[in-house]
């Protein structure tokens, strides 16, 4: 029986997924935040076949964890990345914890224009109490009320992408109209901590909704579009996949290569001298690219697509573009993206109908019985 073909994401922040990779990065350090390391990683990943990228982003300032000590915001990346490829989706991480849902709204909806329908929203929340003072905001250290933000900040945005329908844009120079008014649509929501009145400040983004993914143990399947699910065995994470109740399924996946220079095991211990990979509860290789390849084969029986996090993005994805994707190609269980598809596309999602147009059209036929 032939596996189904496997969509494959990596994440593409900063030097990779341990705290200490900038140690084994082939750049030096002031190279991090320039736009040719974001663009020459992009580049690789699109050549190579990955569907989409995503970039991690976080409020604290540096110093106050071990991770990346300077950052550019996700979605001014996401930008950039968008205008320097063709294929490739990008999603941006971007936390509603203490973020404002129409603003974030606005933003993924222009970069969803920006790449002509290739952008996702990742959504995740912020934990630490440090993010608070940060925004300024009260603290929300209760689980269950961060979970709640993330919920009303997907709501919200969902419906800001709506509250303009796909023929609300006019720009009839002969008549001075850019807009027709009765086509944009006030969302009146009220949630337990703001109330958001809408319409947007964007039009309707190319893909109708962006393509939102999530862990769905904190957003409602029924918000989502692609569940990222983890398991620190491929037991456990296949019977999350299959709770999952969502369009599409991604597993988390933290890579660490064989490369020529040396084995995976002698790498990660490289870094382990200075500090720890955290456990963050997901499946982690550690390996050669032909394990890993057979590791996807069988990954594929049980999800529609893999989140790659390498040790190194300067190592291991290289490994990943030279062995791993072709191997699958070779296969043909890779699902590589096309040019001038969507990523809704890409990933065999529909184009969702607008919820006011289509209101308004079940009204009319009402009336007109």
């Amino acid at each position: 029986m032939t596996s189904p073909a496997l969509h494959l994401a990596v994440e593409i922040d900063g030097d990779g997924a341990h705290p200490a990779a900038w140690r084994r990065a082939a750049h030096s350090p002031d190279q991090l935040l320039t736009p040719r390391r974001v663009a020459q990683v992009a580049a690789i990943a699109e050549n190579a076949g990955f569907t989409l990228v995503t970039l991690e982003d976080g409020v604290l300032p540096p110093g106050t964890a071990p991770d990346p000590v300077g950052r550019i915001g996700a979605v001014e990346r996401a930008a950039f990345v968008a205008a320097s490829t063709s294929t490739l989706g990008i999603a941006p991480v971007v936390p509603v914890t203490y973020a404002e849902p129409f603003h974030v709204a606005s933003q993924l909806a222009s970069l969803d224009h920006i790449s002509a329908g290739r952008a996702g929203w990742v959504v995740t929340e912020e934990e630490r109490p440090e993010a608070a003072r940060a925004w300024g905001r009260p603290l929300i250290a209760d689980a269950a009320a961060r979970a709640q933000e993330s919920r009303d900040g997907v709501e919200v945005a969902r419906a800001l992408w709506d509250s303009w329908e796909d023929d609300a844009v006019i720009r009839s120079v002969a008549t001075s109209r850019y807009l027709d008014r009765e086509r944009l649509h006030y969302i009146d929501f009220t949630g337990a901590t703001y109330a958001v009145k809408g319409p947007a400040i964007v039009p309707r983004p190319p893909q109708g909704q962006l393509v939102v993914l999530g862990p769905p143990d904190r957003v409602p399947a029924a918000q989502l579009d692609v569940a990222l699910v983890g398991g620190r065995d491929l037991a456990s994470l296949a019977t999350t996949a299959a709770a999952a109740g969502t369009p599409r399924v991604f597993a988390e996946v933290e890579v660490a290569l064989d490369t020529p220079d040396a084995t995976a095991a002698e790498r990660v211990a490289d870094l382990e001298r200075h500090t720890s990979w955290p456990d963050r509860g997901r499946l982690r290789h550690v390996g050669s690219a032909q394990q890993l390849s057979a590791l996807l084969v069988e990954l594929s029986r049980h999800v529609d697509g893999v989140r790659l996090h390498p040790l190194v993005l300067d190592e291991d994805l290289p490994v990943l573009s030279w062995l791993v994707l072709p191997a699958l190609s070779e296969r043909r269980l890779l699902a590589r993206p096309l040019a001038g598809t969507s990523l809704r596309s890409a990933l065999g999602l529909e184009r969702p109908a607008n919820r006011f147009a289509t209101a308004a059209m079940a009204g009319a036929q009402e009336d007109a019985r």
